[in-house]
């Protein structure tokens, strides 16, 4: 499938996708800082090749019912 995430930014991706959580949201549960949250959230989107949460969203939910 060519998409290759690392482990925090799987759990950073569920938490987008499974409860719409903003990066301050996610931060205070990973217990990492925002601008962390937002590096990851910059690479997901690359590795997805989409532009936005909305389409990234959309996109993983399609990825992970292949």
């Amino acid at each position: 499938n060519g998409i290759r995430l690392t482990s925090r930014q799987e759990q950073v991706l569920k938490l987008m996708c499974n409860r719409g959580l903003s990066n301050k949201a996610i931060a205070s549960i990973l217990k990492i800082s925002e601008s962390t949250v937002k590096l990851h959230v910059s690479a997901i989107l690359k590795e997805f090749g989409v532009r936005n949460r909305t389409q990234l969203v959309l996109t993983a939910a399609q990825h992970l019912n292949k």
